[in-house]
């Protein structure tokens, strides 16, 4: 199986002797299981002065990323929706197809990381908010028809259990080490388990969509969203009764506890010894 990387390309606090800012490329590869040690995974950082900020100079970016690396990703994930012209462009020159995503867990403690050791220590570097902007959200939409679960149960596990999660059968998913999400063998992990007869074609479509997070929504009576790509989110369950509302709010102050770490499972029913589909995820506040 080959690396999948995650890319930011965007200006930093950071201001050149024009008192313009300095931008900068960051590329580093996606943690995919929960044995990843974190630091040997790839990582690549370029500055860019604003004068040359294009799909041409982030196109050479990538590929001395590439050549640093000594093969190409199979995919490049961006968070930034307003960069997606551009990242799109570059990463099609390169051959190598770019995905609007919210699962850039790496790059978003690298950035925190650089936003607090690196960028202060840079020459014209001014202390000031650098979010990027925000930009309206669909609306969550209904799943498939042919694609909602038959059941779905609220289930927790250990940071141990996920220890050995790579001899677990899986047919689609994907995971991360805990030590990314600072949590220890004995944190509580809450998850959703969904049990369907049509299991495998379910998880299957799932793992197209860029899982990002399960959150719990009560701005419409009570229901549980899927997050996916940069923007997309999907009514999971609509929850009336109040036995299964207060086990959703438990979820949700649980995932809180665990530093939004939680998970989603499918299985085709309760005595399934493998998963159609397993994915380890965390909600994060993107840059």
């Amino acid at each position: 199986m080959g690396s999948i990387w995650e890319l930011d390309f965007y200006s930093r606090p950071i201001l050149d002797e024009n008192n313009k800012k300095i931008w900068e490329v960051l590329v580093c590869e996606s943690p995919l299981d929960t044995r990843t040690k974190t630091d040997s995974l790839f990582r690549y950082a370029q500055y860019c002065p604003s004068t040359q900020v294009n799909s041409g100079w982030l196109r050479t970016a990538l590929q001395q990323a590439i050549e640093q690396a000594g093969e190409p990703p199979l995919k490049i994930r961006f968070f930034r929706r307003q960069m997606n012209n551009m990242i799109t462009k570059a990463c099609q020159e390169v051959g190598i197809p770019a995905q609007a995503s919210r699962r850039t867990l790496m790059l978003n403690q690298w950035l925190q990381q650089r936003s607090e050791q690196v960028y202060p220590q840079e020459p014209g570097y001014e202390e000031a908010t650098n979010a990027s902007v925000r930009l309206e959200s669909p609306l969550p939409q209904r799943l498939p028809d042919a694609l909602e679960g038959q059941q779905w149960i609220f289930v927790t596990l250990t940071g141990a259990d996920f220890a050995e999660m790579h001899e677990w059968e899986i047919a689609f998913g994907e995971s991360f080490p805990m030590e990314l999400a600072n949590l220890s063998p004995e944190s509580r992990i809450p998850g959703v388990l969904i049990l369907s007869p049509r299991a495998l074609p379910l998880a299957g479509w799932m793992s197209g969509l860029e899982l990002a997070w399960l959150r719990l929504d009560t701005t419409k009576g009570t229901r549980l969203v899927l997050e996916t790509g940069a923007t997309e989110s999907w009514i999971l369950a609509n929850i009336k009764n109040p036995q299964p509302i207060a086990e959703a709010k438990a979820f949700e102050e649980a995932k809180q506890k665990a530093n939004g770490v939680h998970f989603i499972g499918v299985q085709s029913d309760r005595q399934a010894e493998s998963f159609a589909g397993f994915w380890l995820l965390q909600e994060v506040n993107l840059p």
